[in-house]
């Protein structure tokens, strides 16, 4: 009759403990979670408990939004180890320690915790995190466990998504296997701290995709992070812990990072007037952010075609391979270093920058101290900024094979890249000319559609000329078209001193005044001139067209001399000295008197 009694008792106290547990939000050492029962955060977001998912019948113990999207799985404590039936048991020890157990006490899963706890709490706050600390002390620095460092799938907001030195604990997500199998499935995404760190998607143990280092403003090879009216994003590297972690705006919106079955990591955000969850934003955008496509020292551009390429200066290692569109080999200098006297750096732009695992790096150090740093080692590559807010800061070096390089129309970062002396000589002529060539050019363009716009001009004018005088004998009250004239004689006295200049060989004083002798190229500026002036010769059989005009001022080939404009011939130039004649003696009567020569 007593152990009747006694059973009856034990059964009614347990049943207490679970009805205690039923929507609170935490559970103490003598409590636990068993099939049926929960607990709920304090703001009703998430809830703790047993489930299945939809096409499986194993029971897993895990978190899910609560208020929306019911059944959206964002934790599980026993992936790899499903429970069959509905004898699992959730608990807290003594000393702080979570376990699952099964079929009476066997133990399916538990918290690694090396901390000791005193009158421990297990809570599952409303950020989506389950921690244990001791029940007086609410400090986030002293919790003796948390689920936020074990993430499986997914990153919520206030995950610090990256590596502790001091735990050694490195948070990344890994795929679930499938949509009813939440065990480990093939793609990982986790911080490398190795050079500067950076996060690598794996497949297996082969990358997928690398988000490159952070910039100061967002990952290097993620230039769709941005700031955005959903949330706010930072990046922490200390001696401590190196992290990723982000803050939604508003309480009002629900948002979640997931690297799904596939290995794409995925933003989502909760529509509430579809109950369901909106495709954000994905850290990969196309082809091109698959890792290493163009292999070493190639670029990938995806608004080109083939999209794969050699960064310039350098040449595919394997031409028949690069053809065929096997680009793994990638290119090679075109002039090897020799770390010899000589050797520099050509700048590229808009690029993501290339791994950093084999760098080394500094976040005092200026640009140029950057470049003096890897001149002076023979095994530097390249160097670059490590942060380009605010003109640039910080110094990254990298010391071998430069892969994984995309080029971005906008968003992308400056790379200096050590070249040889000799190839550096020949880029620098060529960029001398082409520079002068892409300011000669639009010169050159000018001046020929100013010269027939001036022509067209004179011709109507001419052309109306002489009725006009001829109504003048008859009306002297009318005035003729002076302010024409006067401009035009204006325009074509300025190309008539250009002519006059270049024939005295004075044509730099046409543009005296606008060089800075210093950084000019006098040469080539004469150089342009002089193709100007043959571009608006009297006969246009010899003119050069446009393609001529290109190269004469992108190579040193020997120029002609141009022959007279067209608009110079006696029979067209406006004589100076007449025209002021003719203004002398109109003034008094504000208008031409023009004397008509007669035969006798």
């Amino acid at each position: 009759m007593e152990s009747i009694a006694m059973f009856v008792l034990v059964g009614f106290l347990l049943s207490s403990i679970f009805l205690i547990t039923n929507g609170a939000d935490k559970i103490t050492a003598t409590q636990s979670i068993k099939e049926g029962s929960s607990i709920v955060s304090a703001g009703g977001s998430f809830e703790l408990g047993f489930f299945s998912p939809k096409n499986s019948k194993n029971r897993y113990l895990g978190i899910w939004y609560k208020k929306i999207a019911s059944g959206t799985v964002v934790w599980v404590a026993n992936k790899d180890t499903p429970l069959n039936d509905s004898s699992g048991i959730f608990q807290l020890s003594g000393n702080g320690i979570l376990s699952l157990l099964y079929d009476g006490n066997k133990t399916v899963w538990s918290s690694n915790s090396t901390k000791q706890g005193t009158n421990p709490v297990a809570q599952l706050l409303d950020t989506g995190n389950l921690v244990v600390r001791n029940n007086d002390d609410k400090k986030v620095g002293n919790y003796i466990w948390q689920s936020f460092d074990y993430p499986g799938n997914t990153l919520l907001p206030g995950m610090k998504y990256g590596i502790s030195m001091v735990t050694g604990i490195n948070r990344g997500l890994t795929s679930w296997k499938s949509d009813d199998d939440p065990s480990d499935g093939e793609f990982t995404n986790i911080l490398d701290p190795n050079g500067v760190p950076q996060f690598y998607l794996r497949k297996g143990s082969v990358i997928r995709f690398r988000s490159g280092p952070w910039n100061g403003l967002r990952f290097s090879g993620m230039p769709n992070l941005k700031p955005n009216p959903i949330y706010t994003y930072d990046f922490v590297c200390n001696e401590k812990e190196i992290y990723y972690t982000y803050k939604l705006i508003s309480n009002s919106v629900v948002s979640r990072l997931v690297l799904d079955l596939n290995g794409h990591l995925q933003r989502f955000t909760w529509i509430d007037r579809t109950k369901g969850w909106n495709f954000y934003l994905s850290a990969q955008m196309d082809d091109c952010d698959r890792y290493a496509t163009c292999g070493p020292y190639g670029t990938c551009n995806i608004n080109n075609s083939p999209a794969c390429g050699c960064l310039e200066g350098f040449v595919p290692k394997s031409k028949e391979d690069y053809n065929s569109g096997d680009w793994s080999h990638g290119c090679e200098r075109k002039t090897s270093l020799g770390c010899i006297e000589g050797e520099g750096f050509r700048k590229y732009s808009s690029i993501k920058l290339p791994d950093t695992v084999f760098s080394w790096y500094n976040m005092t150090m200026d640009l140029k101290e950057c470049e003096q740093k890897c001149l002076k080692n023979c095994s530097c590559t390249a160097y670059a900024n490590m942060d380009i807010r605010n003109g640039g800061s910080g110094c990254i070096l990298w010391f071998k094979e430069l892969i994984d390089i995309r080029q971005y129309a906008d968003s992308g970062q400056d790379i200096y890249i050590r070249m040889a002396s000799s190839y550096l000589e020949e880029y620098r002529s060529s960029k001398g000319k082409t520079e002068i060539m892409y300011i000669a050019l639009p010169v050159v363009a000018l001046v020929v559609a100013l010269i027939g716009l001036s022509l067209l001009w004179y011709y109507l004018l001419k052309k109306r000329q002489t009725p006009e005088l001829k109504r003048d004998e008859t009306d002297g009250s009318k005035n003729p078209i002076d302010h024409a004239r006067h401009s035009l004689r204006l325009t074509i006295a300025a190309f008539h001193n250009a002519w006059i200049l270049y024939k005295e060989g004075k044509s730099l004083e046409l543009v005296i005044d606008r060089l800075h002798e210093e950084s000019c190229n006098i040469p080539q500026v004469l150089r342009s001139i002089q193709v100007a002036l043959l571009c608006v010769q009297n006969n246009p059989q010899d003119r050069p067209n446009m393609s001529y005009v290109v190269l004469m001022l992108s190579s040193d080939i020997p120029l002609e001399e141009p022959k007279e404009p067209g608009f110079f011939t006696n029979r067209d130039l406006i004589d100076s000295d007449s025209m002021s004649t003719i203004r002398e003696k109109s003034t008094t009567l504000n208008r031409l008197t023009i004397t008509m020569l007669e035969a006798r």
